[in-house]
C-alpha cells in the first residue's frame, strides 16, 4: 500500500470541485484542507501548515483575469514565502501561467483535469515543499551552531597528579561513546572537559552542543532540547530543531544537570532511553544519535537517596565519572596556570607581564572560591591595572576571607542549620537580589530557589 503523504489545502468557490478534489486526494495525501471563501485563507495558514496549496485563479468579483488569484497568491507567500501554491482555472492560456510563475506560484493546473496528471503534478510540489524544508532546517541548524560554537574558552591544563588522573581518564573515555558525568565546583573547568572528550572522540569533526540547563526556564526546556513546530505555541513562528537534534552524530554537553526538576528528569529519560526526540508541537519522534555528557555541581547521589534526582537517571548519566578537584587543592598548577593566562593577557592587551614572588605567595595562600575562572578574572584585571611588568601582591584584588564579622553565628553544626543561615545572611546582604546572592553562594539562580524552598525563606 502506498504511503500517504502530504497536507494539501484547496480553495475555490466552486463546492463542486472542492468535494471532487477530497474525494481524489484523500487515499494519496495525509490531510486534504477545503475552503470555498478564499478571505479566510489567512487564518488558516496561521494555524496550520500545508505542503501544497491548490488556489482558484478566478472567483466571483472577477471571472476570467485572474487577479484575484494573484492577489491571494501574495498574501499566502507574504505569510509563508516558502509556500508552494499551484494554481487552478479553467481559463488557462499560457500568458497566464507565465504570469503566475512570475509571481511566486508553482505550477498551473486547468479544470478539467487528468487525475493521473493532477496527482503528478500534486506528487512533485509535496517533494518539493519537502525540499525546501530540509534546506531551511539545514539553515536553522547551521544557524544554530554557529551561535553557540561562537563561545571562547580557555585551554585545559594543569601539571598536579589530581590532572594528570583526570587527562588519562579522558584518554581513555574519549575514543568510546560511554556517557560521560563530571563533577566539580563552579568555575573547575567541567565545560572544558567535556570539549576535551569531544576533540579526542571519533565524533570530533561534528557539532559539539553545551546546554546550560541551570539557565533554562522550565517553560523552554522542551522547546531549547527538543525543538519545536511552527505554531505549537505563541511565539512558535517557524519551525526550530532543539540542541539533541543540533548535536546529531556529534555530543551534547548538559551542564548543571543537578538543576533538572523531576517531571524533566522523566522527559530527559525518556529520551535518552529511545534514542529519540519528539518536537514541541509533533507527533512524530526523530532518532537521534548523540554521545552524552553531561556535569554538576551538586550531589547527585545524595540527591537520589532523598528522591530528588532520578536514580534510573543518575545510571543513565555515569557510566563513567570525572571529578575535577577545585584549585585550592592543586596549588602545583597555581604557576603554570598564571604563566598561560599572561601569556594570553599580555598579548591582548599589547602589555609585558609577569608574576612576582609576592604575588605567586598570594595566590598560593588564597583559597580561590570561584576556582579557575576566578583566578582568570584576577589575573585579567591584574594585567589590566598594573603599571609595571611584574605583578606584586597588591596588583591582585581578591575577594576578602569570610569571617565571623559577617555575621553569622552558627547555633549548631547541623548542614541543613548552618546552610539556611548563610543563605538567609547572604539574601539580606544582597538586599533580597537573588542574581547577586546566588553569584556570591557560588549557585545557580535555580539552585539557590530550591534552597529557599527548602528551607521556606
Amino acid at each position: 500500500m502506498q504511503k500517504k503523504n502530504g497536507r494539501i489545502l484547496a480553495v475555490d468557490d466552486n463546492e463542486d470541485i472542492l468535494f471532487a478534489l477530497k474525494l481524489l486526494l484523500k487515499s494519496h495525501v495525509e490531510v486534504v484542507k477545503t475552503e470555498s471563501n478564499p478571505a479566510n485563507i489567512e487564518n488558516i495558514l496561521k494555524s496550520e501548515t500545508f505542503d501544497v496549496i491548490l488556489l482558484d485563479m478566478n472567483f466571483t468579483k472577477d471571472a476570467i483575469s485572474g487577479q484575484e488569484g494573484f492577489q491571494y497568491l501574495q498574501k499566502i507567500l507574504d505569510i509563508d514565502p516558502a509556500a508552494v501554491v499551484l494554481f487552478i482555472t479553467a481559463y488557462g492560456d499560457v500568458e497566464k501561467s507565465v504570469k503566475a510563475i512570475k509571481a511566486g506560484a508553482t505550477d498551473f493546473i486547468l479544470k478539467p483535469w487528468q487525475n493521473e496528471k493532477i496527482l503528478a503534478t500534486i506528487s512533485s510540489a509535496v517533494k518539493l515543499r519537502q525540499s525546501r524544508n530540509e534546506v531551511h532546517d539545514l539553515k536553522e541548524k547551521q544557524h544554530e551552531m554557529q551561535s553557540i560554537m561562537d563561545q571562547p574558552f580557555a585551554d585545559f591544563i594543569g601539571v598536579s597528579p589530581a590532572m594528570q588522573k583526570v587527562f588519562n581518564t579522558i584518554k581513555k573515555v574519549a575514543q568510546t561513546d560511554a556517557n560521560v558525568l563530571i563533577l566539580g565546583e563552579n568555575g573547575t573547568g567541567k565545560e572544558l572537559v567535556a570539549r576535551a572528550l569531544h576533540r579526542n572522540s571519533v565524533r570530533n569533526k561534528e557539532a559539539f552542543i553545551s546546554v546550560d540547563l541551570g539557565a533554562l526556564s522550565e517553560t523552554l526546556f522542551e522547546s531549547e532540547l527538543f525543538g519545536h513546530v511552527k505554531g505549537a505555541f505563541t511565539d512558535a513562528k517557524a519551525d526550530r530543531p532543539g540542541r539533541f537534534e543540533l548535536a546529531e552524530q556529534g555530543t551534547i554537553f548538559l551542564d548543571e544537570i543537578g538543576n533538572l526538576s523531576l517531571p524533566f528528569q522523566a522527559k530527559l529519560l525518556t529520551v535518552l532511553e529511545r534514542r529519540e526526540v519528539t518536537r514541541v508541537g509533533a507527533n512524530k519522534p526523530k532518532p537521534i544519535d548523540i554521545r552524552l555528557i553531561s556535569a554538576t555541581n551538586m550531589p547527585l547521589k545524595d540527591m537520589a537517596g532523598q528522591d530528588e534526582f532520578r536514580m534510573d537517571l543518575l545510571y543513565r548519566l555515569n557510566t563513567v565519572e570525572i571529578e575535577l578537584p577545585p584549585l585550592r587543592e592543586r596549588p602545583e598548577d597555581i604557576p603554570v596556570l598564571a604563566e598561560h593566562f599572561l601569556n594570553i593577557f599580555s598579548k591582548k592587551y599589547k602589555k609585558t607581564a609577569r608574576v612576582g614572588k609576592s604575588a605567586l605567595n598570594k595566590m598560593l595562600h588564597y583559597q580561590w572560591p570561584g576556582n579557575v575562572r576566578e583566578f582568570q578574572h584576577v589575573l585579567e584585571r591584574a594585567v589590566i591595572l598594573s603599571e609595571g611588568p611584574v605583578l606584586s601582591e597588591d596588583d591582585l584584588q581578591l575577594s576578602p576571607p569570610k569571617s565571623s564579622s559577617d555575621g553569622i553565628e552558627l547555633a549548631s553544626y547541623n548542614l541543613d542549620e548552618v546552610e539556611r543561615s548563610i543563605i538567609e545572611k547572604v539574601l539580606r546582604m544582597n538586599s533580597g537580589n537573588i542574581s547577586k546572592a546566588a553569584s556570591e553562594l557560588g549557585l545557580t539562580r535555580t539552585s539557590l530557589y530550591r534552597r529557599m524552598e527548602k528551607y521556606g525563606l
